[in-house]
């Protein structure tokens, strides 16, 4: 299959995959189990940085919204991209959980502390850590799975 065709189906992966993710934590949310995303401490960074200033309080969460969506597009066009074999559920399910924490590590670990959104990871404590690798590990099954169906 053409690295377009794996580019494409992994973009609508990523779409599938961040519409259950949005759910996912609306539902953590209720719990009260849930701080901020990764797209609002980017939008907060922007605010500190006084990008945003004249900015309404809707247009800011329209833009984490943008951004939320974004980031999950692009990187189910990435994994797309690196996945060139297709298994059964489970193992689409499965990698995709893998690639989805592997996601988590290389932005926890390397663009957000260098844009000064937080610290990585190794600094923080582990309740702030562990529920973002949760969501990419639910993220990435999703992706795994509908990458596969859309194959």
């Amino acid at each position: 299959m053409s690295a377009t065709r794996r580019a494409i189906y992994g973009a609508l992966g990523g779409i599938g995959g961040t519409l259950v993710l949005t759910g996912f934590r609306k539902v953590l949310a209720a719990l009260g189990l849930v701080g901020t995303s990764a797209p609002e401490q980017v939008v907060e960074r922007l605010e500190e940085l006084g990008l945003v200033d004249e900015w309404s309080p809707e247009a800011r969460r329209v833009l984490v919204v943008i951004a939320h969506y974004a980031y999950g597009l692009g990187t189910g066009t990435a994994l797309g991209l690196l996945r060139r074999r297709r298994g059964g559920a489970t193992e689409e399910a499965s990698v995709g959980s893998a690639l989805g924490v592997l996601t988590w590590g290389v932005g926890w670990a390397s663009w957000l502390p260098l844009a000064g959104v937080h610290l990585p990871p190794w600094k923080q404590q582990s309740p702030k850590v562990l529920l973002p690798i949760l969501d990419h590990v639910v993220f990435g099954g999703v992706w795994g799975l509908l990458y596969r169906l859309v194959r």
